[in-house]
């Protein structure tokens, strides 16, 4: 009778556990599925595209804000230029006409760059969305992990393991879960994360377009398009790296060492959102920007 008890018990025990881990391993891998499905989707949109009420607000704070400031640097920066000029002719001993046709043409296009300081800024972040287009449809791969065969044979697996092995597993696809979970949002804080501070970069454009017409002031403007192009192309840069991802993440093996591929996904993940993570420092230090 007894017997037959603790039977029940520990087959009640089994189908618990079982289940348990099966349900694990089904869900565990939604949310990264799908987080780094949407990666090449949210890396290849614009500043517009990708939220335009939040563009159109820093639009507007940056033309009825930052702008006024602009025009007060070039101001200085201009009038600067002319006292320079002006000084190394000899102290205006040596002026012809040629020199304040030069001035004019470099106070022109200094005008035409704060004037059109969101124009070229998007332009920049156009050159980076096509890039990556391109990139997608040369670097393809399915980043989701497909769970469901090794579901379906392990049913065969778990009857032969012990109640002790179940719990163990069963622990294992809960920790992992949590952890893949984890990291889910952490590749949405990385996305949201960059177009944030493209945001907060393109808000303050007119500042450093302001000071391109001066030699020594123009460094601040030369390093904010070293900038801006890095922000466009970590866009690349993440893509290479989901492409990477991709490739490891088909070539694992859910045999019947289920711990080890558990946390060799786990690990793909972990190599993914820390990648995604440095790509920002690695596109400054390409294009040296600061």
């Amino acid at each position: 009778m007894f017997s037959q008890i603790f039977d029940a018990i520990e087959e009640w025990m089994r189908e618990l556990l079982s289940g348990m881990i099966s349900s694990n391993l089904d869900r565990m891998f939604t949310d990264v599925n799908q987080k780094t499905s949407e990666i090449a989707g949210q890396v290849g949109q614009t500043p517009q595209g990708w939220n335009s009420s939040i563009f159109n607000m820093i639009e507007g704070l940056s033309n009825s804000v930052i702008m006024p400031i602009a025009g007060i640097i070039i101001t200085f920066v201009l009038c600067y230029e002319l006292i320079s000029m002006l000084t190394e002719r000899n102290n205006m001993h040596d002026i012809d006409t040629w020199m304040f046709f030069k001035y004019f043409v470099k106070m022109w296009i200094a005008v035409y760059l704060v004037s059109n300081t969101f124009t070229i800024t998007m332009a920049v972040f156009d050159v980076g969305q096509s890039v990556v287009n391109s990139a997608a449809g040369l670097v393809s791969g399915d980043t989701s992990i497909d769970i469901s065969s090794a579901i379906t044979d392990l049913s065969a697996t778990l009857e032969s393991m012990e109640i002790g092995e179940l719990v163990i597993l069963a622990l294992e696809t809960l920790i992992v879960s949590f952890c893949m979970k984890i990291m889910s949002v952490l590749i949405t804080v990385i996305l949201y994360v960059r177009m944030i501070e493209i945001y907060l970069y393109t808000s303050v454009a007119p500042i450093p377009f302001a000071t391109m017409s001066n030699r020594e002031w123009g460094q601040i403007g030369t390093n904010y398009f070293r900038g801006l192009f890095a922000l466009a192309f970590q866009a690349f840069l993440m893509m290479v790296c989901v492409a990477i991802y991709a490739v490891l993440v088909v070539g694992i093996q859910f045999s019947d060492n289920l711990s080890s591929s558990l946390f060799g996904v786990m690990a793909y993940t972990v190599i993914l959102c820390f990648s995604l993570f440095k790509t920002g420092s690695l596109s400054k230090s390409i294009f040296n920007a600061h």
